[in-house]
């Protein structure tokens, strides 16, 4: 079973906090798989990650780009086994996937201004916890993610 993280966003954008938390996985040496839940959020990643100053380095790449299997990052919109090794899978923007189980951790990201993506989140919840997956629920506070009860 995965580890799954709930990390609500309430401070930042999801262009402004996804970089940060992939450069914590690139700096233990880990991979991660970015599954987008539209092909829209997946090329405005791609650009927010090349802009990226904090990390100022995301390497990353996408079907468009390919060569999967040497990108440290790969950002898709499709649940596929990870094509790079990531032992890491990220979902935004109420993405879903079958393969929760195929990784070490699962961060899944959701939107808190917007009462839809958290009553998604909420139903992610409950199958996930369902599943005996272990949960963890991480809120955006002043000083950072903060974990929660």
């Amino acid at each position: 079973m995965a580890e799954i993280g709930f990390y609500h966003l309430t401070r930042t954008t999801l262009e402004q906090a996804l970089p940060k938390l992939l450069g914590r996985v690139l700096a233990t040496g880990g991979r991660a798989v970015v599954l987008c839940g539209e092909e829209e959020r997946l090329r405005a990643l791609d650009s927010a990650l090349w802009l990226s100053s904090d990390p100022d380095w995301l390497p990353h790449g996408t079907r468009e780009t390919g060569h999967a299997d040497l990108q440290p990052i790969w950002l898709t919109t499709e649940d596929e086994p990870a094509p790079n090794g990531a032992r890491f899978l990220f979902l935004v923007d109420g993405a879903e996937s079958a393969r929760l189980g195929e990784y070490d951790r699962v961060l899944d990201l959701f939107d808190g201004t917007d009462e839809a993506a958290v009553a998604a989140a909420r139903r992610r919840w409950v199958a996930a916890k369902a599943a005996g997956h272990a949960l963890t629920y991480w809120q955006q506070g002043p000083g950072g993610w903060e974990k929660k009860g």
